[in-house]
């Protein structure tokens, strides 16, 4: 497959663009793969490409039943940060962290990689403690952040407003080196890497059974009929529980809609991430000028991907408190991501009870952030049947009491 380059785009320029390859293949199914991922996603995406690059597995399928990218990979808010508390997630996030970093050029795709720096407002004493214990805890782990003031963070975001009506700024959790990148293009990046390597993404094929034999694995029974293979990898993020059934096990999950919005474009007036957990509320603006606005999740399991009008009065009216100027901005479009959360707010990348089967699930609403790290560690885990980066995230932690709580860390559960 040609660079992406400069020079590339000057030869195109001059030959009306008539020369461009397609990004990725569209290949019929195989008989057989030596693993077969189910997502394409951003994390089984970047399973698949590890696999590859790390560990020369390249007779891979991933299976898709919508279009590469288009659940959650292409729904989320592009937050990344690794401002985790726990030793466990700050080692996995910070590794996906690190990767963002070095992403465009891995990839030879611009995945729009943004360190602007991600702010996490302290609006109790409580949030306070608990952000200066988590400062003190990164500083630990390796992970550069720190906990600053008031009027620090009214220099760095001069549109706040310090002094709100219900909660006043009291501080924040700042992490310089945490930002955004273009969610679509990290999902695209990692395809065309992939489709590279010989892999096959086949898109518009929904997986209906999981294939065993003696307690092991053979295979998957599809919409375009049976595909062969030792290993599977299940990344579906809030469908995980769908696919566990066929599979033959339970998972502590439960799958709830998570809520966001944008505005209509304006110029720049926000150059990094605010995010407001006590009121409900998170923002950064986009590269087009829209106003980027997450809240929280919906109270009940639900497989919607709709707004609901709940979570617009809400967060809208916490985050008005926080940044005034926004009530003047009119709703440009809503949406609705079917996110997957376990009890304590940490993901499960596992070994499953049937051999050759691994999961990779729980994100939650912080998925996008470790999408890197995530398929790293989960491409180790399938390859090589253990991995550092995922040891603490077994299913088994669950059953014997070993939880890695993020509940404070995740913020409004991100």
């Amino acid at each position: 497959m040609r660079r992406y380059s400069a020079f590339a785009i000057a030869r195109e320029a001059a030959r009306y663009h008539q020369g461009w390859e397609r990004a990725w293949a569209s290949p019929e199914p195989k008989k057989s793969y030596d693993a077969i991922i189910v997502g394409a996603g951003g994390h089984g995406l970047a399973t698949a490409f590890y696999l590859g690059k790390n560990f020369g597995i390249t007779n891979v399928a991933v299976i898709e039943k919508g279009w590469l990218g288009g659940g959650n990979t292409g729904r989320n808010t592009t937050i990344i940060r690794s401002n985790y508390l726990q030793d466990a997630s700050a080692a996995i996030y910070e590794k996906a962290r690190s990767l963002y970093e070095t992403m465009s050029q891995d990839l030879n795709y611009n995945v729009m990689f943004s360190p602007r720096g991600v702010i996490m407002l302290a609006q109790t004493h409580h949030e306070v403690r608990g952000y200066q214990r988590t400062a003190h805890a990164n500083a630990l782990q390796g992970v550069k952040t720190e906990f600053i003031s008031p009027q620090r963070v009214k220099e760095i975001v001069p549109i706040i407003n310090l002094d709100g009506p219900r909660y006043p700024v009291l501080g924040g959790l700042w992490q310089a080196r945490g930002g955004t990148a273009r969610h679509d293009a990290v999902a695209w990046g990692y395809a065309r890497a992939c489709s590279d390597m010989g892999m096959d993404i086949i898109q518009k094929t929904e997986v209906t059974g999981v294939r065993k034999e003696n307690g092991a694995v053979v295979g998957v029974e599809t919409s375009r009929g049976f595909i062969g293979t030792k290993k599977l990898g299940i990344v579906v993020a809030g469908h995980s529980g769908v696919l566990a059934d066929m599979a033959g096990f339970r998972l502590p999950v439960e799958s709830v809609a998570l809520q966001a919005l944008v505005s209509e474009p304006i110029k720049p007036c926000m150059d990094c991430v605010v995010m407001a957990n006590t009121v409900h509320g998170y923002m950064s603006q986009s590269d087009k000028g829209e106003m980027v606005i997450g809240g929280g999740a919906d109270g009940y399991n639900n497989y919607t991907q709709r707004g609901s009008f709940h979570h617009i009065e809400e967060t809208v009216r916490a985050l008005i408190e926080t940044f005034p100027m926004i009530s003047r901005l009119k709703q440009l479009r809503q949406w609705g991501g079917i996110v997957d959360m376990t009890g304590d707010r940490s993901p499960i990348l596992s070994k499953t009870p049937v051999e050759g089967v691994f999961i990779n699930c729980g994100w939650g609403t912080g998925g996008f952030k470790a999408i890197p790290g995530s398929g790293w560690g989960f491409a180790e885990l399938m390859a090589r049947g253990y991995s550092p980066l995922t040891a603490e995230f077994g299913l088994n932690r669950f059953k014997e009491g070993r939880f890695i709580d993020e509940s404070v860390a995740a913020g409004v559960a991100h």
